[in-house]
This record gives C-alpha cells, structure tokens and sequence, in this order.
C-alpha cells in the first residue's frame, strides 16, 4: 500500500451523513410545501429556461431485499394502468406550470422497475411527454432496468422512442449473494439484456454494482466488476449497500450475521475501485466510473461534472420536474416531492388534490452551500468562506483527509473515500444522528 492510499479509518467509515444528492438533503423535507409553493417558484424561472424529467415508476415483479427504492409489487395489471392514467394527468398539470418556451434537455425513467411498462405502455408515456413538454432534439433519455424484465419488443419500443442510455441493476454475480437478496439472475442473462438493448439501437448502458451485500467478499466483489468490464459496460455506479431494517421492513430477511464488517466493506469498495481502474475505466467521484471517452469521464475532466438525485449526471439544469409516486422536483428555491405512495398519489391526482405534500424552500445561502458542496463531491476541492467552521475541519485535516491551500479546501488521495464526511463539515445544519442517514463507506 502505497503512503498516500486510502486507509479504513472507523471513525470516519461509520459516521452517518447525508449523500449530498441535494441540499438541503430530503432529511430536511417537511409537510407543508406543495403545489402551490412549486407555482411560485416556476413563475421565478426565465423563458426558454432548460429543464429535466425524472419519471418514477414505482412497481417490481419482487421484492428485492437489499432495495432502498419507492416500490410496491402489484397484483394486477390494473393498478399499473390506474397509476398511469393519473401519471397522463400529473404530467398535464405539471407541464402548465412550466416556463414558457423551455426546453427539455434530459428524461430519466426510474423505480422501482420501469420494465414492468408494456411496450405500448411506455410508448403511451412519451407520446404524453412529447405532446405537453418541448423535448429538444438531441436530449438524453435514459431508463432503469431490471434485466429479468428486458424482452425484444421492449427494447425495440424504448429505441424507437428516443430512449439512449439504459442502466442494469447487477449487484453482485455470485449466486450465494443473489439468493440472500432474493435476486437471481446468472451473468448470463445480464449479457442477453445488454445485447437486446444494443441490438435495438441503444448502445450506452450503464451498470450497476454493491458492495457490503451478505455473503460478498473481496474476490466475488473484484469477479462482479471484472464481468462489468467484460461485458462492455460505459459506465459502473459502485454503491455501499444501506442497512436500514427500521426504515425498509422488507430488509430484516437479510441475516444480518452474513453481512461484512465495516473494514471488510472498506476493502470491499477499494477492490471495485482497483478493478475498474485496471479495465481502465475513469473513476468519477466517490463511486462512478466511466470509460474515458464516455460524456460523464468528459465532464468529470472539463469540469462541468454534476451531482443531483441521479448521482453523477451530465445534467446541467437547475430546474427538474418530478412526476409519479415519491418523484422529487428541483429549482434554485426548493424541493417538492409527490405522495410516495402510488395508490394516494392516483386518488389525489384523480380528485384534483395537491399530489406534493412535502419539500423543503432554500434560501440563497442554501443555495450557495450546495454549490460548493457539488464542488467538493465532484471535482473534491471548494473554495473556503468566512462562515466554515475550520475547527470542525480540523480533525479530517490532521487525518490528512484534506488540505486548506490558497483559500481552498482540497481532498487528498487518502480522502476521497471519506469526502462525504469532509462534505458534512462544510455543512452548516448538519448534526451526527442515528438511524438518519447511511454510514460514509
């Protein structure tokens, strides 16, 4: 181990602290911001202002345990239909409320499983999207995929609408790990899934990977992302699994006796990182990484890298419109959120009631704070102000963590795994709380 790599240090791995996926952070949402709030804010944005669609479709075909995602698994068809009946309608209200002129830059669909749309189903949607919002001509569309669910006419309804990015749900390929997840699917068919979607047209996929599953060690983790390489995947998101049984009921099926310690999830994480460096993929962040020719490795080097509740995005917008059950909307004043659960969030949209029901308004001094906390999560340094707290700096920087350096806080190799706890401390709210956040690594 060379003297400057990263080393598990436990007061820092286990701390809880926020993602930083927005700020304030959705721990920070309340009751009491809604539609009419996110009117407002709408009417603040300039004409011809760009935007992105976040579309949540909140259905599996199963539970997976691991999931920390809005889902539910429908009995029936018809509570799929119901819920984009009131999606048509949601998206109708919301497009009204835009600014005029705007344009659409970037659709994400996520879940849940957005597979379980049928190919007419989905096409149903963008033809709603197309038909009330100004979807520019080069926008990325991008969709979540289970790769049970991803058949041939699938594949050829999301080409054929436009969609060009696709992301697999992998986890981890041992077949012991997928059985205590309640997850079985042999590389096998991953492989089938990437080359139906590149078949049809859509060549960038993304695919995502754990760490910290039960049963997972260092080599199933390093076997998982060699396969990633092997299959050619653009991109490889390399997330901590969250244990939150008090939060996620479905997750007290995991035996927590199987899962790894807070060192072994360390050396878990450094060996998907090591792997994925050596198949020559750029590391972008804290878990992202890119081929080098890939638009988010271009970003990460240009500097124009971005952070929002889809992680590392290319996305430039400020302004991001949330449709379906639990979706969050975005602009420089605030966060609003729909009713998470999707049989309220169809009763509310049906009775015409307001379907966002929490959120949280950001002052401008907020909005400076997630500035520079993007700034520390993507490009690890930000320049320091009179307000930071260089006592609570203190200690990550005797740790060398970090460094202060002409006005700037910079992270060392040795930080970058704890740059969310760095984060934190820049964080004016922030407080140390249990059972409110994920451990740092």
């Amino acid at each position: 181990m060379t003297k400057n790599a990263p080393r598990f240090l436990a007061r820092y791995a286990l701390e809880t602290v926020p993602r930083y996926t927005s700020y304030p952070p959705a721990t920070a949402f309340h009751e009491g911001i809604g539609l009419a709030d996110w009117s407002v804010w709408m009417q603040q944005q300039p004409a011809g202002s760009e935007l992105s669609l976040y579309i949540h479709i909140p259905f599996c075909k199963s539970m997976c345990w691991y999931c920390g995602c809005h889902t539910t698994i429908p009995n029936r068809h018809d509570r799929i239909a119901r819920y984009l009946d009131a999606l048509d309608t949601d998206i109708k209200r919301r497009a009204a409320l835009t600014p005029a002129d705007s344009r659409v830059s970037h659709i994400h669909f996520g879940g849940g499983s957005p597979d379980m749309l049928r190919p007419a189903e989905f096409a149903r949607i963008m033809t709603r999207l197309r038909a009330h919002f100004t979807v520019g001509t080069g926008a990325e569309i991008a969709v979540e995929l289970d790769p049970r669910g991803v058949t041939p006419d699938l594949c050829a309804a999301l080409a054929e609408h436009g969609v060009t990015r696709a992301s697999l749900g992998v986890q981890d390929l041992s077949s012991e790990v997928q059985l205590l997840i309640n997850r079985i699917q042999p590389r096998g068919l991953v492989e089938a899934a990437a080359d139906m979607l590149r078949a049809a047209g859509i060549r960038a996929i993304n695919m995502d990977m754990m760490y910290g599953l039960p049963a997972q060690t260092e080599t199933r983790v390093i076997a998982t992302a060699t396969a990633l390489a092997e299959m050619g995947a653009d991109r490889v998101s390399v997330f901590g699994y969250a244990h939150v049984p008090w939060f996620k009921k479905h997750q007290r099926a995991i035996p927590e006796t199987r899962l790894p310690g807070a060192s072994a999830r360390f050396d878990q994480m450094l060996a998907a990182a090591a792997t994925l460096g050596q198949a020559g993929y750029d590391a972008i962040g804290f878990d992202h990484f890119a081929c080098p020719d890939d638009p988010l490795a271009v970003a990460a080097r240009d500097g124009t890298l971005r952070r929002n509740f889809q992680g590392y995005t290319t996305d430039a917008s400020d302004l991001l419109v949330g449709l379906g059950a639990s979706a969050i909307s975005e602009t420089p004043q605030g966060y609003v959120q729909t009713i998470a659960d999707p049989v309220r969030y169809a009763e509310a949209v049906e009775s015409g009631e307001d379907m966002l029901t929490r959120g949280v308004a950001r002052s401008p001094e907020d909005y400076a704070t997630a500035t520079r906390l993007a700034d520390l999560l993507c490009r690890f340094e930000t320049e320091l102000t009179a307000s930071d707290r260089v006592d609570a700096l203190e200690p990550v920087i005797v740790d060398g963590l970090a460094r202060i350096e002409a006005g700037r806080l910079i992270v060392t190799a040795r930080g970058k795994p704890y740059v969310r706890n760095i984060a934190a401390r820049l964080d004016p709210a922030f407080q140390l709380a249990e059972n409110r956040h994920s451990t740092a690594v």
